[in-house]
């Protein structure tokens, strides 16, 4: 750019086109000099736009004492706008009140020297040489600036959403594991037992006992296992199935619980000491019916012979859920475990906003016991909406 300005203003000078005449410096070659040091600032305009402008205004300044040269002037318009554009936040702010400032004072200053309207004519070319450039190039630097900033602002929001739809696949494949895990794995534990059992008994009537119990799991936990598939493949956007087991339903689970674990000498008791069993929120009463059945599977699993003792309470602003089975080694056929039935259990309480806690105990009479208890907190708010 700055190359071709000097070119251009060769031009002019090689047929003698002046800007004025009879100046201080009236050698033809004196406005080359002027021209030459505008060119080296236009090179610079980008990289170096502060001395580029300090510069251009030494050789605009230089200009008026030669014959001057149009191109000259032409090229410092667009070293002010580049000040503005590529340089630095204060600079960009401060060239157009000190050009503003500057043409003012021309102005003021003929109008007192002339006293003729030609000083009129001196500002307004004097605003269009630097204040124009200088508004020009802050309209543009703030239409960049806005642009860059609604383009951050559009690629965060895509990040954001993201995260968001990361967070959402994560928290539903957990949700649909402890799903899956909660229903299926109490069947296939006692299934397990079961055909361990019937395996190293040779006792017909035992045998019969076991398959009947086998078979009775699997029809329910292929039952169980059809409803999660439905859920899946359901299309309506429901975050809880429609047929979402509740507390009601805790009779039916301990008395199936209570036929898988009888060969393995447990006993199995429900204590419900709530006065009222209605008026709890559904993601509540599904957490504590998934906590009991999810102990009751571990209890199948690896407790000892004895009482497993199931406890609803209902406190203030919470519904408490225990289990405890005893603590020990277990005689017969057991199941595998994964760890994933505590796991789940935690995170439906933490869900919650809960507390949960599971670990040996030991009672007054010195036995230990594995314990299970949750605290679920329900507001009033949720009862009175339930």
């Amino acid at each position: 750019m700055g190359f071709l300005g000097f070119s251009c203003g060769l031009l002019l000078w090689s047929y003698g086109l002046y800007t004025t005449g009879d100046r201080l410096f009236d050698q033809r070659w004196a406005a080359l000099v002027p021209l030459a040091a505008m060119a080296s600032a236009e090179t610079v305009r980008r990289t170096m736009p502060r001395t580029a402008i300090v510069a251009g205004t030494l050789a605009l300044v230089g200009d008026q004492f030669t014959n001057g040269n149009l191109v000259t002037v032409l090229m410092f318009t667009d070293v002010v706008y580049a000040a503005v554009v590529y340089g630095n936040p204060a600079a960009a702010r401060r060239v157009p009140y000190t050009t503003g400032l500057v043409t003012v004072a021309v102005t003021v200053g003929f109008l007192v020297w002339w006293q003729n309207a030609i000083a009129l004519l001196v500002g307004v070319l004097t605003g269009m040489v630097s204040f124009m450039p200088a508004m020009t190039g802050a309209v543009v630097r703030n239409h960049r600036e806005a642009a860059d900033a609604a383009r951050l602002r559009a690629e965060q929001t895509a990040l954001l959403a993201e995260m968001d739809r990361t967070q959402a696949v994560v928290a539903e494949r957990a949700r649909m594991a402890r799903e899956l895990h909660d229903m299926v794995a109490n069947h296939l534990s006692a299934i397990a037992i079961h055909s361990t059992a019937a395996l190293s008994l040779d006792d017909p009537g035992t045998t019969r006992q076991a398959l009947t119990v086998i078979r009775e799991n699997s029809v329910a936990g292929l039952s169980e296992m059809r409803r999660l598939i439905g859920i899946l493949r359901d299309g309506s956007g429901d975050t809880e199935p429609a047929a979402a087991p509740t507390l009601a339903g805790l009779d039916a689970l301990v008395g199936q619980a209570r036929a898988n674990a009888r060969p393995s000498g447990l006993v199995l008791v429900l204590e419900d000491t709530r006065e009222d069993a209605a008026g709890l929120p559904a993601p509540v009463e599904l957490a504590a019916y998934r906590i009991v059945q999810e102990s009751l599977t571990n209890a199948l699993k690896h407790a000892a012979p004895g009482e497993v003792r199931v406890v609803l309470a209902r406190e203030p602003g919470a519904l408490t859920v225990e289990v405890t089975s005893p603590f020990g080694e277990r005689p017969g056929p057991t199941a595998p475990g994964s760890g994933a039935g505590l796991v789940g259990m935690r995170e439906r309480t933490a869900l919650l906003g809960g507390a949960f806690g599971a670990g040996p105990v030991t009672d007054g009479g010195g036995r230990r016991l594995w314990r299970v208890r949750a605290e679920l907190p329900v507001d009033a708010s949720d009862e009175e909406r339930a």
